[in-house]
């Protein structure tokens, strides 16, 4: 992966996020991206699509999360054409040091990502990561079901998924100056600076660079509470348009028998 610039870990170095993706399909083998000859391998050992809106669509952030739990087991990260969903801005702050990306609801709107198809002990570990065993998690994860969202694997003309799980943030997202979803802009420096320079509490709390921001925010989890909570009361949250699914219940999508692995730093 070093060879193809694909290792950087963004937990480590947070202005990083989310990190380099890969331009095509691939397996994630340990430290080596394979080429990929299935891009579909639905119920296969039961592994489940998932989609990768943000830094789980980098192959070292991918490799650092599956390798705290000691698993080495390979990962199928399939380049996608979706529909229906495009890429927000959680509305929190990671204790990380990053802002986080989240999936909004975007009808019509066409996004080039990447599906992981994640066997049981895989996406206990991202499930994990997300927050989504623990109460006080950032996340849930939903399933988005066709037609709603079009799933669309490359390299498999006319082949549409039947849905794909996504991860929901709890807090909403970020809205923009319409009062719409926020579009992650992909640069962790941009988007902090835009931050800062949108919210002088922000600053007061984080500092006046991107910098300053992740550090205070990796060294102390309270005030990335505190900042997550600013985001709210200064009125720069929204909905993201996928709670419903939240309430829904996945829409009955079986998951494959799994209990999680213990508590992994959230994101």
């Amino acid at each position: 992966m070093r060879a193809l610039g694909l290792a950087e870990v963004p937990r480590e170095e947070p202005l990083l996020y989310p990190g380099a993706w890969p331009r095509e399909s691939g397996l994630l083998d340990g430290d080596r991206l394979l080429p990929l000859d299935e891009p579909v391998h639905e119920d296969r050992d039961g592994r489940v699509p998932v989609l990768a809106i943000g830094s789980n669509a980098s192959p070292g952030q991918l490799r650092h999360k599956m390798a705290e739990f000691g698993i080495d087991s390979p990962i199928p990260m399939v380049r996608t054409r979706v529909t229906g969903v495009d890429i927000g801005v959680s509305a929190h702050v990671s204790r990380m040091g990053y802002v986080s990306a989240s999936p909004v609801g975007a009808p019509g709107v066409v996004r080039e990502l990447f599906v992981l198809w994640l066997d049981a002990e895989q996406l206990a570990v991202i499930d994990a990561s997300e927050g989504v065993p623990m109460a006080s998690g950032n996340f849930d994860r939903v399933w988005l079901p066709a037609p709603d969202v079009r799933v669309e694997p490359a390299g498999l003309d006319g082949t549409v998924l039947r849905g794909a799980y996504a991860y929901v943030n709890r807090h909403g997202v970020l809205r923009d100056g319409t009062g719409a979803p926020r579009r992650h802009p992909g640069d962790q420096r941009v988007l902090i600076t835009e931050l800062l320079q949108g919210s002088a509490r922000l600053r007061e709390l984080f500092g006046a660079t991107p910098e300053e921001f992740c550090a205070r925010a990796r060294a102390d989890r309270r005030l990335c509470a505190r900042g997550t909570r600013l985001f709210a009361e200064e009125r720069r949250v929204t909905t993201s348009g996928l709670e419903r699914y939240v309430r829904s219940g996945r829409a009955g999508e079986p998951l494959p028998r799994t209990q999680p692995p213990p508590t992994a730093p959230m994101p």
